[in-house]
Order: structure tokens, then sequence, then C-alpha cells
């Protein structure tokens, strides 16, 4: 059983910035696929980033490819989102989830709850 509990999020102006924590308890995280995916008001979930179990490997959606970027911190049971050039179209809630294997559709077991991103103009 993996819990997860999202932070960090906020408004900022836009091309500001934000660095979203997802902090995970069970011991068996940093053997699970970590996922980002938010959900703007009234449109459907949407992958935002993914990484692997290792951290070989990481995976982005065009739209935040070269400005997002994922991380993990295995000591602290954390996954990261640094969020940079933010733009209004990224205003969203954010979930952070975790699965044995890596997908970049909602299908993971575990979510967070959410955090509110808000980017104005």
């Amino acid at each position: 059983q993996v819990q997860l509990v999202e932070s960090g999020g906020g408004l900022v102006q836009a091309g500001g910035s934000l660095r979203l924590s997802c902090a995970a308890s069970g011991r068996t995280f940093s053997r699970y696929a970590k996922g980002w995916f938010r959900q703007a008001p009234g449109k459907e979930r949407e992958f935002v980033a993914a990484m692997t179990w290792s951290g070989g490997s990481t995976y982005y959606a065009g739209s935040v490819k070269g400005r997002f970027t994922i991380s993990r911190d295995n000591a602290k049971n954390t996954v990261y989102l640094q969020m940079n050039s933010l733009k209004p179209e990224d205003t969203a809630v954010y979930y952070c989830a975790a699965d044995p294997h890596i997908a970049t559709t909602p299908t993971y077991d575990y979510w967070g709850q959410g955090t509110q991103v808000t980017v104005s103009s």
C-alpha cells in the first residue's frame, strides 16, 4: 500500500516557477514508477510527466517538455515536479501517482489528493 501527499501548489504569474512535491509512505515506493497528471475544470485528467522506478527514463507530455522536470529523492520517498515558464493553460489540479508499471494514461494504482496550480496572465 502506498499513500501519496502532494504539496507546493499555489498562485503564480505567467512565466514564473513552482515546484510540486509528492511525499509517499510505504517502503516499496522506490520500486514504483511515478507519474504526474493534471486536470483542469471540465477536462479529463491528462498526463504530464512520468519516471520509471529506476529513474533511468523520463517521459513528458509535449505541452510541458522543456519546461517541466520530474525528479525523485529516494531517501526522502519524494517525487518532484519542477515547473518553469508557467503558462495560464497550465492551470489545473496536479496529481502524483504511483504504479508498478509506467504509463502515460491515468491507470496508476495509487493517487494523491491533488494540489491546485493557478497561473495568472
